[in-house]
C-alpha cells in the first residue's frame, strides 16, 4: 500500500470515530500458533497534520476558509496572536465585533481587561512579562452571529487547527479561558467553576482553566474577578518562577 493510499485509509477511518487500529503480532511459526490467537496490539492512529509543522503552514492550510457556516458572516479571520516560541498560551471562545474587525483576537473590552490582567498580575508578582510574550488564540478562527456560542461542529472543524497550533508552539502552560474553551480542550461537560483552580493537562501540556475575561466585564462578577487573579497568578508563577 503507498504511502497516499494509508493516508486516505486513516482519513476514512477518523471520520468514523475510529481512535486506534489492531494489528496482530508477528508470528514466528505461523503453522504452530494461529494468527487468530494472537493478541492484539494497539497501534495510535498518526497525526494528518505535516511531520514538519509551522503556525504559517497552519494559517495557510485555513486559507480562505469555508469549512462551515460561520465563513459567511465573518470580515476576517482570526487566527493568533504573540510569540510563536510563547510558554504560555491562552486560549478563548470566538472572536467579537472587535477581532472580527482587525482579525487579531482579544482586541475588544475583554481583550484590553486580560492584556492588563496578564501585566497587571506579572509586575505585581515581580515577573517581566507583556502580552507580547504569550500567544493568544480561539477555539473558532470566526465570529459567531451575535456573538453566540460556537456549535460543536463548528468547534470540531476549527478544532484541528487549534490543536496543530498548541501542538507547534509546545507551551510549557495552557490557560482555557471560560466554559466553551475548556470543554474544546478537556471534553466533558464541566464549567468554569467546577474545573478551575487546580491544574489539568491538555495531552501532556499542564493547562489551568478560568474565567472569559468578557464574564469578568459584568460588575456583578467581584468574586469571580478575585478568583481569576489567583488562577492567574498560579499560570505565570507555575510557568515563569
Amino acid at each position: 500500500m503507498s504511502p497516499d493510499d494509508l493516508r486516505q485509509r486513516i482519513e476514512y477511518f477518523k471520520d468514523l470515530g475510529v481512535k486506534e487500529l489492531y494489528r496482530r503480532e508477528p508470528v514466528v511459526a505461523p503453522m504452530v500458533v494461529p494468527v487468530a490467537a494472537a493478541s492484539p496490539v494497539a497501534v495510535e492512529l498518526p497525526s494528518l497534520a505535516p511531520i514538519v509543522d509551522t503556525l504559517v503552514q497552519i494559517s495557510q492550510d485555513i486559507g480562505d476558509c469555508t469549512r462551515c457556516a460561520l465563513h459567511k458572516g465573518r470580515n476576517k479571520i482570526v487566527f493568533g496572536d504573540g510569540n510563536s516560541q510563547a510558554q504560555l498560551v491562552f486560549v478563548g471562545e470566538g472572536p467579537g465585533a472587535d477581532e472580527d474587525a482587525q482579525g487579531i483576537p482579544f482586541v475588544g473590552r475583554a481583550g484590553q481587561l486580560l492584556t492588563q490582567m496578564i501585566e497587571g498580575t506579572a509586575k505585581k508578582e515581580g515577573i517581566s512579562l507583556t502580552r507580547a510574550d504569550v500567544y493568544i488564540c480561539n477555539v473558532v478562527k470566526c465570529r459567531p452571529p451575535e456573538n453566540r456560542t460556537p456549535e460543536s461542529q463548528e468547534m470540531e472543524i476549527c478544532g484541528q487547527f487549534l490543536f496543530r497550533q498548541l501542538q507547534v508552539i509546545r507551551p510549557k502552560a495552557i490557560c482555557a479561558l471560560g466554559s466553551t474553551a475548556a470543554k474544546a480542550l478537556l471534553g466533558g461537560k464541566d464549567g468554569v467553576t467546577k474545573l478551575r483552580g487546580k491544574w489539568h493537562k491538555w495531552h501532556d501540556i499542564p493547562l489551568i482553566v478560568t474565567y472569559h475575561p468578557s464574564y469578568l466585564l459584568r460588575a456583578y462578577n467581584v468574586e469571580a474577578k478575585r478568583e481569576a487573579w489567583e488562577d492567574l497568578k498560579k499560570a505565570l508563577h507555575f510557568v515563569y518562577d
